[in-house]
């Protein structure tokens, strides 16, 4: 590892330990050219492939501005966000794999976001998913409804009288 004072080509590590619940190592390394001590954080690599086929690093920054968007005026906060995040995160790197379909990233956001805020989760699934129709929409209502075991007269997702 480069000193990024001196720009010593090598280093010594003087003390490794686990970081973000396993998921990193922080390494503190010394110089021995100038004696100057820092850190590293290594982190397995996580890439994503696009429907393209292009491969890109994965963001879990680039997951919580799209899952924004779908919470946009609705009672979500960041720190909401940012679990919601983490959930994802976590969900993808459990899988092993060091490279990951665009298309599963969007599976492991459904769930949690229909957790946190179903008006949320159809916005976002009516993009991910590709809704063509108001059948589409009405078919996942009725979904939703199913899981919570309301029939279409009771409260929820029902639409508000005019």
């Amino acid at each position: 590892m480069r000193c990024p004072f001196c720009r010593h080509p090598d280093s010594r590590v003087v003390d490794s330990r686990v970081a973000d619940d396993g998921a990193a190592i922080r390494r503190r390394r010394s110089c021995p050219q100038c004696g100057r001590r820092f850190t590293t954080v290594e982190t397995a690599s996580l890439m994503v492939v696009k429907r393209s086929g292009a491969t890109e690093p994965f963001s879990r920054d680039k997951v919580i501005a799209g899952v924004r968007k779908a919470c946009q005026g609705r009672p979500v906060t960041e720190d909401d966000l940012a679990r919601l995040g983490q959930r994802v995160e976590d969900a993808v790197r459990a899988t092993g794999a060091a490279e990951i379909p665009a298309h599963q990233i969007g599976l492991a956001v459904l769930a949690p976001l229909r957790e946190l805020d179903e008006v949320a989760y159809l916005r976002f699934a009516s993009v991910y998913r590709g809704f063509q129709s108001l059948a589409d929409f009405e078919a996942e209502i009725a979904m939703l409804r199913a899981e919570r075991g309301e029939t279409a007269a009771e409260p929820g997702l029902a639409r508000p009288q005019r």
